[in-house]
Parts: C-alpha cells; sequence; structure tokens
C-alpha cells in the first residue's frame, strides 16, 4: 500500500516544542513507556491546533478535492437512451417490460424519478404510481425490481416505501429529462 503524504506546517516552532514536550512527558507518566506512532501522530497535529490525524487528514484531503479542478461530465450514450425510449409511448408510459436487462434498469431509473422525494408511501399508493405509468398491467414487478435494484426501500411488512436517494447514471438522467419533456409537451 502507498503512502499519501501530508504536509505539516507549524507556523510557531517555540508553542509547537512546548506542546510536544508537554504531551510526550504526560504520556510517559500514564503510561510508563514512550508514546506509539499513532500517539505521536496526534500529538504532533494537536500541537498545531487539530483534534487528531484523522481530523488532520481529512483537511488536508477536502483542501486537495477542492483544489482539483472539476471532472468532466460522463459521456452519455445517446443510441441507448433512444433505444429505451421506444419502450415508453408519447405520454411517457412504459408500453412493455424490456428484454435486456440494462434497458429494464434505465426504466427502472425513469420510476424512481416519478416517487416523490422524501415521502413515505404505502404500498397501496405505490402501486397506484407504478400502475399510472404503465401499460403492461403489472405493477408488482416493477415494485419488486425498484426494491431488488435498491432504488427504494420497504418496511418489514411491506406496508411503507420509501425512495432511496441514489445519483441516477448519465444515460438514467438523460432518459428521466426525455420522458420529463416528452409527458409536458
Amino acid at each position: 500500500m502507498s503512502r499519501i503524504e501530508f504536509p505539516f506546517v507549524a507556523k510557531d516552532v517555540s508553542a509547537l516544542a512546548k506542546s510536544l514536550n508537554r504531551s510526550l512527558l504526560k504520556t510517559l507518566q500514564e503510561n510508563g513507556h514512550a508514546p506509539s506512532h499513532v500517539q505521536l501522530l496526534n500529538m504532533l497535529v494537536q500541537s498545531v491546533g487539530y483534534k487528531n490525524f484523522q481530523h488532520f487528514r481529512a483537511q488536508h484531503e477536502a483542501q486537495a478535492q477542492l483544489a482539483s479542478p472539476p471532472q468532466a461530465p460522463a459521456p452519455v450514450d445517446h443510441l441507448l437512451v433512444a433505444r429505451v425510449a421506444r419502450h415508453f409511448d408519447a405520454a411517457g408510459n412504459l408500453t412493455r417490460w424490456p428484454g435486456k436487462a440494462t434497458h429494464r434498469q434505465l426504466c427502472l431509473w425513469v420510476f424512481w424519478s416519478r416517487i416523490p422525494a422524501g415521502s413515505v408511501l404505502t404500498e397501496v399508493a405505490l402501486n397506484a404510481l407504478l400502475t399510472a405509468h404503465h401499460l403492461f398491467g403489472d405493477h408488482a414487478l416493477l415494485r419488486r425490481e425498484l426494491f431488488d435494484h435498491a432504488m427504494v426501500t420497504r418496511t418489514p411488512d411491506g406496508r411503507e416505501y420509501r425512495r432511496l436517494e441514489r445519483r441516477p447514471p448519465p444515460e438514467a438522467v438523460a432518459l428521466i429529462r426525455h420522458m420529463t419533456a416528452r409527458r409536458a409537451g
């Protein structure tokens, strides 16, 4: 495993030395032996104002992440989106359950987007929502698939369902936008 290097800066060397001396003496008195590697790391970073080494590390990682240029958006397979869009009618209702797993997954994202975020739905309410947006008459299949793909969660008795907040893949975002525009138009 490679080591990650973090720059360590102490603005006042004298204050650093005093703080380390106090910490070392305290550790020797309490434990009767020299501090461990982790204890030394914690002493060093605490002497310059951090809670512990994990806090120091998290600060540097966050700073590095903010300093890095933003990542380019992932490319979208528009041909796949167009193929999956054929499974929906002009009103944005799913006309048939696709045979390909990749197509089914993208269709599920459209249903996921139609479930209100942060709300709890009864099984009856979720069934009604799913029934209103498909034409092949199997809302139970859709409900199970949403659960199996971790897009919704449910209570053990299956009475309440809640949408799980996740980031859809780029193709799903494109399909959701296309279906939203299709339904509005």
